[in-house]
């Protein structure tokens, strides 16, 4: 019998987050910093609204694009906390940011054409880039410019075939941010050569020590960006599944096409559960966000004044809740680090290559876990990192 699957499936490497996740599942005393999921149950409240959609019975379709009075709130938390201004009509419902990033890819990818992503990045861009037919070109961003992507590099990645770039901030797995200044900066060189912006804005309400500010938000930059967010990171609703885009009018169409034959719409249960997420977000002054960051805050300044004590040079991220140690110092490559560290102290981190080139000397560690378990963690890393030194380290391979 001859092969069904098509190449672009079978070429397709499975992701190196999953890999680790689904070891450390098999070892009852590892300790996981690999998946970033928090560690905060999704607030009553929340949970409640869930509960009682299902109990009055609302378990039909909604509309394609969502229930109205959830596009309605999501539209003024946009206008109110980011100063991005999208109309109701203009947001589309979608099942978590993962499949918003699916559907403008499918939407604007014609074959061959190329689009820009931040290396370091989300596993997910590439692979799905390369699905709809086009070409992922890696633009590389470094520690010392705080990964963010400048607009020499930018320009530097642009070819005539170059036809969207994606901004990915705060930044999987760096943690680096990029401020109104620098993401003004870039605008230009994007307008210049008629750009369309791919905006993965998930992480928003997760900086520290400044506001997040959206591409989408600067003059003449809301025609020309698609904006994507949910729910997942900032209301600990990963498995609620909820998020959400918005795009210029074209683009929104093809998008809600796309969506009605793919997908239909998104659960019903878990849009009544995002409805209250914002209604007592807006009521109380995203309290539980806040009270979930300060948390997140003190875990990260831990982590990299662990790591920096330890002699690996670690970036003081400053966004969403990973740090992107250098492991460089050590001799091994992330790969090497990870795999070892695993095998001989329990602790499953990710490997900076899984999310390009730029990572190969790095691992990310998530720090949506406890403090318990972070000190823990910290202790095993700490003891591994002497190990390596005393035996002289490891080849780069």
């Amino acid at each position: 019998m001859r092969n069904f699957v098509s190449e672009k499936a079978a070429l397709l490497q499975p992701s190196g987050i999953r890999k680790y996740f689904d070891i450390v599942q098999t070892m009852p005393d590892a300790i996981s910093l690999g998946v970033g999921e928090p560690d905060f149950v999704t607030p009553w409240d929340v949970r409640n609204a869930a509960i009682r959609s299902l109990q009055r019975g609302y378990t039909q379709y909604t509309g394609n694009r969502g229930l109205p009075e959830l596009r309605e709130l999501i539209s003024r938390y946009l206008r109110e906390r980011f100063g991005a201004d999208y109309p109701p009509e203009r947001i589309l419902v979608t099942v978590g940011a993962s499949e918003g990033i699916d559907l403008v890819l499918r939407a604007i990818c014609e074959t061959g054409d190329e689009i820009l992503v931040p290396d370091p990045a989300y596993v997910s861009y590439a692979p799905i880039i390369t699905l709809c037919g086009g070409v992922p070109v890696s633009v590389k961003c470094e520690a010392r410019t705080g990964f963010i992507l400048t607009p020499e590099a930018l320009e530097e990645a642009i070819t005539p075939r170059t036809k969207a770039v994606i901004f990915a901030y705060p930044n999987n797995p760096t943690g680096g941010i990029m401020t109104k200044e620098q993401l003004e900066a870039v605008v230009p060189v994007v307008k210049k050569h008629d750009l369309l912006v791919i905006s993965d804005e998930i992480y928003a309400e997760l900086t520290y020590g400044g506001k997040h500010c959206s591409v989408a938000s600067l003059p003449g930059m809301k025609e020309r960006t698609v904006l994507l967010n949910g729910f997942s990171k900032a209301f600990a609703m990963t498995g609620w599944r909820i998020g959400f885009v918005c795009a210029p009018e074209e683009i929104d169409r093809a998008m809600l096409k796309i969506h009605q034959y793919a997908i239909l719409c998104a659960p019903r249960m878990a849009q009544h559960a995002a409805v209250a997420a914002l209604s007592e977000g807006m009521s109380d002054g995203f309290a539980s966000v806040e009270e979930m960051r300060e948390e997140y805050d003190r875990r990260r300044r831990f982590l990299v004044r662990s790591f920096n004590d330890m002699g690996l040079t670690c970036f003081e991220p400053r966004g969403a809740f990973y740090v992107f140690p250098s492991v460089a110092e050590t001799g091994m490559t992330g790969e090497a680090f990870a795999n070892g560290l695993l095998k001989s102290e329990r602790v499953a981190v990710v490997p900076g290559s899984a999310f390009g080139a730029c990572g190969e000397y790095h691992v990310r560690c998530s720090y949506a876990t406890g403090m318990a378990q972070l000190t823990e963690a910290v202790a095993r890393i700490a003891r591994y990192v002497k190990s390596v030194r005393e035996n002289g380290g490891e080849r780069r391979n």
